[in-house]
């Protein structure tokens, strides 16, 4: 829970997908071995550091979604409401933080897609990470950060206050 005057999102870009399949629709591809071991890390870090999403609002496409079904299959105490969003798919920061201003709960998690996701990201922060992926964004990375507002629609970019980040997917 996060107090009054307070907003966390949990910003993840899909964990690694399979390109195995050359005939299959970009929207369609699953995530590889890596990328389930990744998700799945994911969810246990997030649980060990008690950032538990009430809200996940989450691309359309096959990958975003394999990617929260691994991350909640962690041992999380809260079971958020999970919302398909279609306009997350490959989108722009603008259509991000559009979504986001769309929550109703305290702490939201956001599974999208690059590079939109770097570059909302990178908007965010009033401080970015030290990380030198960071800006890259690579499958699986993770950015928690703060806000000091009562809702999602008073977000701002340059607003926000870094609490984590963390790659968990290799270089890519």
């Amino acid at each position: 829970m996060t107090p009054l005057g307070h907003r966390r999102l949990i910003l993840t870009r899909h964990a690694k997908s399979a390109w195995d399949d050359p005939a299959l629709e970009d929207h369609d591809r699953p995530l590889n071995d890596r990328g389930r071991r990744s998700a799945r890390e994911l969810g246990d870090w997030m649980a060990s550091r008690g950032y538990e999403p009430e809200e996940v609002l989450c691309s359309s496409s096959r990958r975003t979604q394999e990617t929260w079904e691994k991350v909640a299959g962690a041992p999380l105490e809260v079971r958020p409401i999970l919302r398909i969003e279609p306009g997350l798919y490959q989108a722009s920061p603008e259509k991000m933080l559009q979504v986001l201003r769309t929550a109703t709960q305290p702490t939201v998690m956001i599974l999208g897609h690059n590079p939109g996701i770097a570059e909302f990201a990178a908007q965010l922060c009033a401080r970015p990470p030290l990380d030198p992926d960071f800006r890259r964004y690579p499958t699986c990375a993770t950015l928690v950060v703060d806000f000091q507002v009562d809702d999602w629609k008073d977000v701002r970019p340059g607003e926000g206050s870094v609490m984590d980040f963390v790659r968990l997917d290799g270089r890519d």
